[in-house]
């Protein structure tokens, strides 16, 4: 390759998947300086980042090795059999939160953590404080305008009881860090009370939860924050949509913004929102039965009265989902054929936490 242009070089490694690349540093000093380099780096972010190539798979284990993860690059190797990574990064056994454009973000009771798990790079954010009685929800982001990363801090804190013994409503306050800064700006109050970090979604620049139902069930209930404007706001439900109004949670497929509902066979409805923030895109793409797993199959296929529901974690480029299910079995569904397969991991693979994540060299 020696004989090649340069920026013929740089294309054919940016179209790698990024464990081969890593192992492609090892080749010789020119290749590991061209890998290394931030145009390389970067073009290799933005290829792997778009929609049409398959994603990696981050896998923590559960407590009380927290710090003990597993990669599964499923671009990397055919599309039922995977390869498990092993690594360790130091986060003080932190709670895996997001992933976003190359970098994970952890947080536990004292410290939040920003790493990349390819090159072991990791940095400690500034200390919060905070109170023991607060419930805490932390974001992770990435602007694509003002090219930084972001973490966002929305914390929950009851007023005092009420004059009939009743619970308060929480107050919120909200604080943002933006990597390469050196300390915590406030944002003012959250107009929302959100469920659980974990519906965290990324789409578009923007972070997405589900937030506590009103008086109207189903308004306002998916709520963004735009990175680069650093504003929250309601993201429209066309009105053809039905979801179960309890039960259901956001998922990115191919780069958009979907909620998957529980349906009557235990199963999902995917709903596709296939232009970002309008009304009317909405669109019933994916109705997925029930699925037994594996193990408690009997000889004949079924159990009675046995119907395990689950979710989905993300898309493939192929057209395949992959599930988790409720028991943290995971299974690909072909939504041509309507069929489901167990993927066979090479390696053991228990996990505690797992995100979607765009494997990359960035440097932190």
């Amino acid at each position: 390759m020696e004989r090649l242009p340069r920026d013929v070089v740089l294309d054919i490694l940016s179209r790698l998947p990024v464990t081969t690349l890593a192992q492609s540093k090892s080749v010789c000093r020119s290749w590991r300086s061209i890998i290394q380099g931030s145009v390389l780096v970067d073009k290799h972010l933005l290829r792997m980042s778009e929609p049409e190539n398959d994603p990696c798979i981050i896998f923590q284990s559960p407590p009380p090795i927290l710090d003990h993860y597993y990669f599964v690059d499923f671009g990397a190797y055919s599309e039922r059999y995977k390869r498990l990574k092993s690594f360790w990064v130091s986060t003080m056994h932190g709670k895996l939160v997001a992933s976003s454009n190359g970098l994970l973000c952890f947080c536990n009771s004292s410290a939040i953590h920003i790493c990349n798990p390819l090159t072991r790079d990791s940095v400690e954010l500034p200390k919060l404080s905070s109170d023991p009685a607060e419930l805490g929800i932390v974001g992770f982001g990435f602007s694509p305008t003002t090219k930084e990363y972001k973490v966002l801090d929305i914390i929950y804190q009851r007023k005092g009881l009420r004059s009939d013994s009743h619970l308060a409503p929480f107050q919120s306050k909200v604080r943002i860090f933006t990597h390469g800064d050196s300390q915590w700006r406030s944002l003012g109050m959250a107009p929302y009370q959100f469920i659980g970090r974990q519906s965290q979604v990324t789409v578009s620049g923007r972070l997405h939860w589900i937030s506590q139902p009103g008086e109207d069930l189903m308004k306002d209930r998916i709520i963004s924050f735009d990175l680069t404007a650093e504003q929250f706001q309601a993201v429209p439900l066309a009105d053809h949509v039905t979801l179960n109004r309890r039960f259901f949670e956001l998922v990115a497929l191919r780069g958009h913004l979907c909620v998957a509902a529980s349906n009557a066979s235990c199963g999902l409805d995917i709903w596709v929102m296939k232009e970002y923030n309008v009304k009317e895109s909405w669109v019933k793409e994916f109705i997925i039965g029930g699925y037994l797993p594996k193990e408690l199959r009997s000889t004949n296929g079924r159990i009675p009265f046995f119907k395990p529901d689950f979710s989905a974690v993300c898309s493939f480029k192929g057209g395949k989902i992959l599930l988790k299910l409720w028991r943290k079995d995971l299974v690909l569904y072909d939504p041509v054929h309507e069929t489901f397969e167990d993927p066979m991991f090479e390696g053991a693979l228990q996990w505690h936490e797992m995100v979607v994540h765009v494997g990359s060299l960035v440097s932190i």
